[in-house]
């Protein structure tokens, strides 16, 4: 499939999109993120790996219009924590003994 990513146009396969995230570890997902086999990329990282560009230099929304037409499926954001899911500091308290405090 031929498309234009950052003004350079590319031609994409599925297979080659495969080959090339093959071994590559994927990032911590803050944003958009496309599922590549059994992994879940962040769009831009996956875009600099396909393209060898900067992530400056192209959109989150250039990799994703391409992914999806390539047959991936996309996410608007990452999966949210579940509601009870301890906090960072509760975690750093229980760690402590309880002793933590807000005071500094």
């Amino acid at each position: 499939m031929r498309c234009v990513i950052a003004r350079y146009p590319f031609e994409l396969t599925k297979e080659g999109v495969l080959a090339s995230m093959e071994g590559v570890t994927p990032e911590f997902v803050t944003g958009e993120s496309v599922t590549i086999g059994r992994r879940r990329y962040p769009v831009k990282q996956v875009g600099q790996v396909i393209t060898r560009q900067d992530r400056r230099d192209f959109t989150s929304g250039e990799i994703v219009r391409a992914m999806t037409r390539l047959g991936f499926t996309c996410h608007a954001q990452p999966e949210a924590a579940p509601a009870d899911a301890p906090t960072p500091f509760q975690n750093a308290s229980a760690l402590l003994g309880g002793t933590a405090t807000t005071e500094m």
